[in-house]
């Protein structure tokens, strides 16, 4: 174990020396609080551990603390310590709420072994409530977002609230990370889904077109605009409207913009007749948005429209985790597409893949997956660095299954760094099965440690 397994709390500062240094003997890493207060700022709703905590404190005593313990989540274990022959205190204690007790003086093992069984319990209620929130993720229409990492679960932990309304989202993210995936996620996974997906890059657009793009002309309306034209904004009516690198939009225009997402209305160039829109807009920066607003770079007003909600998309380099399960996946795809193998990687591939720092994001990593398949080799595009790869009859489709299955036992051993413990609990599988699974791919965990 790394995590604390373990939250102790008591007064009695001899008795939480010794009790951190037994437990921690038998692996079970623990820390200590002297008062109820202090121990419950460390305490949140994943915490995994349980909490064991003194009856007769002053202050705030053990029943106060287990209150406090379940308005923060009712599943974490909380264990009291009462005196000898309190039944009326362990009935309390029972009644709202508690794991369990244990009598003054207790026996190390005794304790320990309830201790384990209050840890099981919690990761259990833990795994069954991500397993409820990756079957409500798996069950909805429309595309995925691929990742386990706690970056992305955070990302989703973000989005989903949003789905079923129509605010306005700013993603920030690097050059690469995925803005227009989250996106289309969204837009997939929301009632506006039956309409449009409109996209349009605000920096690849030139200046005196981006007005027309958006709104739309008439027929005569400047120089060659020889019939009416539907604009991006009209097009996206009911639907989403993806604006990307909007930090590039001309200030002129931000104006005009601004106003359509007040008042729900447009007039197309060369008319004077407003149409009503029903646009979601979802805006995508690579910059502080706020720091250009502050700078009078960025009108603050329609910056404040477009941030309803901002989500920060990590970096391929703060989600490593997820990059041998996202190989696998764009490799399997262009496969598909070119007619074409994907070979499994080696583990000293992945862990390559795992050491890389991926200055172009997920998008340099589907174009080396890509290659991959077209060329049989790894080839970092800001390095040079190229690892062989290897040939293979055509994939059947079990061979497919296998090879990501593979992938995903690497992935979590990766991030585990060999752990057979820790990876068991990631994959959510039982000890044989992990074994015998590894064997099968010939895949060591001492290859995973550092």
């Amino acid at each position: 174990m790394t995590e604390t397994a373990v939250i102790f709390i008591d007064d009695d500062a001899d008795i939480r020396r010794v009790m951190a240094q037994s437990l921690a003997l038998d692996d079970m890493p623990v820390q200590c609080f002297a008062d109820g207060a202090s121990a419950l700022a460390g305490i949140h709703g994943e915490f995994e551990g349980v909490v064991l905590c003194d009856y007769n404190m002053p202050g705030m005593n053990g029943l106060a603390v287990l209150e406090k313990v379940h308005e923060i989540d009712d599943t974490i274990p909380v264990v009291i310590l009462t005196g000898q022959g309190d039944i009326s205190t362990a009935v309390s204690a029972m009644q709202k709420g508690a794991y369990d007790f244990i009598e003054k003086p207790f026996d190390h093992d005794e304790l320990l072994e309830l201790l384990r069984h209050a840890l099981e319990k919690r990761q259990l209620a833990l795994e069954n409530r991500r397993l409820k929130a990756q079957l409500k993720h798996l069950a909805k229409p429309g595309p995925r977002l691929l990742g386990d990492s706690a970056a992305m679960q955070r990302v989703l932990a973000t989005i989903d609230p949003l789905l079923e309304t129509s605010a306005n989202i700013l993603l920030r993210g690097e050059t690469g990370a995925g803005k227009d995936a989250i996106a289309r996620y969204i837009h997939e996974n929301s009632p506006r889904r039956q309409q449009n997906y409109v996209a349009i890059n605000c920096g690849a657009v030139p200046e005196n077109l981006i007005e027309s793009e958006l709104f739309g002309h008439e027929a005569g309306a400047f120089t060659g605009a020889e019939r009416r034209r539907i604009g991006k904004f009209e097009h996206a009516h009911g639907g989403t409207l993806f604006l990307d690198e909007v930090e590039s939009m001309p200030l002129a225009l931000q104006v005009k913009i601004l106003r359509v997402l007040e008042e729900r209305k447009l007039e197309r160039l060369g008319s004077n007749t407003p149409v009503d829109v029903d646009v979601r807009v979802i805006a995508a920066t690579k910059v502080d948005l706020k720091q250009l607003s502050d700078s009078g770079e960025f009108r603050a007003d329609l910056y404040y429209r477009l941030n309803v909600v901002q989500v920060d998309i990590p970096a391929l380099r703060e989600r490593k985790e997820d990059i041998p399960l996202l190989f696998h996946h764009f490799a399997l795809i262009a496969a598909a597409r070119y007619d074409r193998e994907s070979v499994p990687l080696t583990a000293s591939q992945a862990s390559r893949l795992m050491q890389y720092d991926w200055p172009g994001n997920v998008r340099e990593l589907r174009n080396l997956a890509e290659r991959y398949v077209l060329l049989g080799v790894l080839a970092f595009e800001d390095s040079g660095v190229t690892m062989p790869g290897s040939a293979a009859a055509h994939q059947t489709l079990g061979d497919m299954v296998d090879a990501f299955e593979r992938s995903a036992i690497i992935s979590a051993l990766n991030a585990n760094r060999g752990s057979i413990k820790d990876t068991m609990a990631q994959l959510r599988v039982a000890r044989k099965t992990l074994y015998d699974k590894m064997k099968k791919h010939g895949l060591d965990k001492a290859e995973f440690r550092d």
